[in-house]
């Protein structure tokens, strides 16, 4: 399988949407440089522990 198909697009992209919808929600503006730091770190902690979890399937 190659890396790209790895990659946790719609789970960043949900967590993007989800604090958007929430600042806004709560503060009536959106703060999307907030929401797409957020969104770049929760991906890559997802991509990180889906490759853990990979090397530790092949043991």
């Amino acid at each position: 399988m190659a890396f790209a198909d790895n990659l946790p697009i719609s789970e960043a992209l949900g967590v993007f949407v989800g604090i958007t919808g929430f600042d806004w929600l709560t503060e009536g503006q959106a703060e999307p440089l907030d929401a797409a730091i957020a969104a770049i770190a929760a991906g890559a902690v997802i991509a990180v522990a889906r490759q853990v979890m990979k090397r530790l399937r092949k043991r």
